[in-house]
């Protein structure tokens, strides 16, 4: 490995540099926060594309004969190495997403009636050199791993030629940001208020019922763009909007996924394990007494506090499939956390990853996230693709990286828009409990959606 520190430059200035560059991929801790924000990384040009797309697995345009997880499993071992702890973890490895609709590769589950914007199930880039940040040391460095050559000899030469090629692109002269962003045109949505509220009131009826406990029922957001798009420039008026700890970039010609999450889904440091559901939402207001009552009230919420412990629950299951055994704990429950436009609830579950398993099998055991399923997890996906009716694609899936090292982090993919040529699309949903106001369920996703409604806005 040759690593080559920097002397500080912002991370939207490198990105600046390096945006036009083949499948660009941004990893932003946009929010700084000292615990959930320390970390961001730039990189671009990857070695092998890795690529599942209706359930088969393809690597540089190959079709792979295993399963999904198992061919990216053996890819990844190909190129294992060290961890150095005095780094950001992500030290080169893959980026990229799982789309939610991964979920048919690991249960049996009904497809939706309408497709969404024909994203493949996933895009993971092997990158061999990352940009990798340490914001709370205000220090970067060029990690470069010498992959995919297999001599010891060229791997080092390789190492530090590509680590020559990123600092190069660093010293140009940054991009310049568009002078005439697009506009976005009318949304629609895939329901009125009327149809939301019913959706809801079905939901209620199966818990009530006995079917379920909890069901997360999102909305669909489309638009079209009525002009050039600079991807960069809209992701810096999210980013300003919406600063979040979890939030990403990412380029694949047309394709852009921009992310400004909230929610760590999972992040293995070790063989430590951690993820992070957000379950009971209110919107902020600007008014600081009134935005401190509204903290305050759902922090008192029956209803909101019911719906984080189930998933909370939930999540201790899916953990201990791979955990050790008496090693799953929850170390923070319900404690409030405060964002632009909305305050959340949000758990801490832990735990020691057994010794026999590893990054991919944390994920196929806890995937999709429960935050933004219900429980139980299987019931609860088959009511939501009978209800929402079109594929949730890249929404509630995980954007984030599996190193060369075994080190893991990943979002849940929510407050994410996915542009495809001039077509937009986000998401905006929330968990439905017995407890659930209908009309009130609906203002949640629009609170939810509210800054990335703003961010369109923005542009002239």
């Amino acid at each position: 490995m040759h690593v080559t520190e920097l002397s500080w430059i912002e991370p939207i200035a490198a990105a600046r540099c390096l945006a036009d560059r083949p499948h660009f991929t941004f990893l932003d801790s946009a929010a700084n926060d000292a615990l959930l924000g320390r970390y961001s990384y730039l990189t671009c040009d990857p070695f092998s594309i890795f690529v599942i797309a209706n359930g088969r697995a393809s690597c540089d345009g190959e079709i792979l004969d295993s399963a999904p997880w198992d061919a990216l499993r053996a890819q990844l071992y190909r190129y294992r190495q060290q961890h150095r702890c005095d780094l950001p973890p992500f030290q080169g490895g893959v980026a990229g997403f799982l789309s939610y609709d991964l979920n048919t590769t690991l249960e049996r589950l009904p497809s939706p009636t309408a497709h969404g914007q024909g994203f493949p199930q996933s895009i993971l880039n092997f990158y061999d050199v990352v940009l990798a940040y340490d914001h709370s040391d205000k220090r970067c460095w060029i990690v470069s791993t010498g992959w995919p050559e297999q001599d010891t000899t060229r791997r080092r030469s390789r190492a530090r030629a590509r680590a020559d090629e990123l600092a190069a692109l660093l010293a140009c002269p940054p991009l310049q940001q568009s002078s005439s962003p697009a506009a976005a045109r009318s949304w629609q949505s895939n329901f009125s208020r009327d149809a939301y509220v019913a959706a809801v009131e079905r939901v209620i009826d199966l818990i009530l019922a006995g079917d379920i406990f909890q069901a997360n029922i999102a909305q669909r957001f489309s638009t079209r763009l009525s002009s050039p798009f600079d991807p960069l420039d809209f992701y810096c008026r999210l980013r300003a909007l919406n600063p979040a700890p979890f939030a990403a970039l990412l380029r694949y010609g047309k394709r852009i996924i921009a992310s400004s999450s909230p929610e760590r889904f999972l992040k293995l440091n070790g063989r430590h394990v951690e993820t992070r559901p957000i379950k009971g939402t209110i919107a902020r207001s600007t008014d600081p007494q009134d935005d401190r009552r509204r903290a305050e009230f759902l922090l008192a919420s029956e209803k909101d506090h019911a719906e984080n412990v189930m998933i909370v629950d939930l999540l201790r299951n899916d953990l201990s499939r791979a955990c050790a055994a008496h090693s799953v704990e929850v170390p923070t429950l319900c404690s409030l956390e405060s964002y632009a436009s909305v305050h959340h609830l949000v758990s801490v579950v832990t735990g020691k990853l057994a010794d026999d398993h590893d990054a991919i099998s944390l994920l196929r055991a806890c995937f999709p996230g429960g935050s933004v399923t219900g429980a139980p997890k299987v019931r609860s996906m088959e009511i939501i693709a009978d209800i929402e009716r079109v594929a949730r694609e890249v929404y509630c899936g995980a954007i984030g990286f599996i190193g060369f090292s075994g080190q893991m982090d990943t979002n849940i993919a929510i407050r994410t828009v996915t542009i495809d040529d001039d077509l937009v699309v986000f998401h905006a949903g929330g968990g439905i409990t017995a407890m659930s106001d209908p009309s009130t369920e609906y203002d949640e996703t629009l609170a939810k959606a509210q800054r990335i409604f703003d961010a369109f806005r923005a542009l002239p």
